[in-house]
Order: C-alpha cells, then structure tokens, then sequence
C-alpha cells in the first residue's frame, strides 16, 4: 500500500520514522516524478511540464517498510536566486542529517547528459559519504548527438557503480530500482 505522507517545507518538519529512504533527485524537467510513479506503478508523485514545479520534500510510504523521497529539482526551473539558495541549503541540511537516507537516486536526462550542476552533487556526495546511484531517464526519446560523459564510479568514492536505463513512459529499466527499493 502507498501512502502519501506529505510535503514539507523543511527538513525539521520530516516525520521521524525508522522507515529506509530512498530520495529522487536531478535537474528540472528530467523526468523525475514520472520515473517515481512508473517505479511504484501508480500516479502519485505530481508531473508537469514546467521546470521546478516540486519545489517541497515529498514523501511516500510503502508498505510501512520503505520512504520515497522526491526532491525538488535542480538546474534551470525559473525560480529566484533567493528559493534557488533556500532550496540548495535545504537540500544540503536533508542529505547531511538524514540517518534513514540509504540511497540518493541522481536523475540524468539522457539526451541531455551530465551537467555541471550534476558533477557538483556527486561531489557533494562523494566529500560527504552519502551513497548515490545515478540513473539515466528518457532512454526511449531520441538523442541528437552522444552528449554523454562517460562516468566512472572509481572517480567518485560515494556513487554505486551501476549506472541504471530507464524510461518511464515505456517502462523500462524499472527493475533494478524496484529491486533496491524492495518493492515488486
């Protein structure tokens, strides 16, 4: 069963749970919510095509085993410098202090590839031992031109070393993830 827990605007106000979680998080407009919703196989993080509309810490529960966290996004949504700071050190205070967090899910967009603003979380992450996963979305959709940077998991001592595919609109590569999460 899932669970909508809530959306929180700070990360004092998280529920304290015992429960593992597992966080999203990438660029605006890579995908991200829609890759939640086709991992757990219903509609309940909220889609748009706006950059930046998750903007709080959405929470799920499954099955009173298991948080997904969907984090707002990063990049280019159209947002002041100010929420830009706040949501930058909200997000700083979430992945230094939150003891449940087992994994940090990286969304890249993969017509797209790796941005700067992407090699700053995972070194982020690597400086402060947070284990991450990155995980490519829209693999279905076409790429103009091979704009991936290749990865190595030996340059960043936090970072899994499988480099996940999925697209959720086609539903693949989900199995992995579901795998990890513990869910079917």
């Amino acid at each position: 069963m899932i669970k909508f827990v809530g959306s929180f605007e700070t990360v004092k106000s998280l529920p304290r749970t015992q429960f593992a979680e597992y966080a999203f998080i990438g660029r605006s407009n890579v995908g991200k919510s829609s890759l939640v919703n086709a991992v757990v196989g219903a509609p309940i993080a909220r889609t748009s095509n706006t950059p930046g509309r998750t903007q709080s810490i959405n929470m799920f529960n499954i099955d009173d085993r298991v948080m997904i966290v969907d984090l707002p996004g990063y990049g280019y949504a159209r947002v002041s410098r100010a929420d830009a700071m706040r949501w930058l050190q909200r997000l700083e205070e979430y992945l230094l202090n939150r003891r449940q967090l087992k994994r940090l899910f990286i969304l890249i967009d993969s017509r797209i590839g790796v941005r700067d603003s992407d090699l700053d979380l995972m070194d982020f992450c690597d400086a402060n031992a947070i284990p991450y996963q990155i995980v490519y979305t829209k693999k279905d959709k076409k790429v103009r031109e091979a704009k991936q940077t290749q990865i190595k998991h030996t340059e960043h001592g936090a970072m899994v070393p499988e480099i996940l595919e999925t697209s959720a609109e086609k539903k693949t590569g989900l199995e992995p993830i579901r795998a990890i999460l513990g869910i079917k």
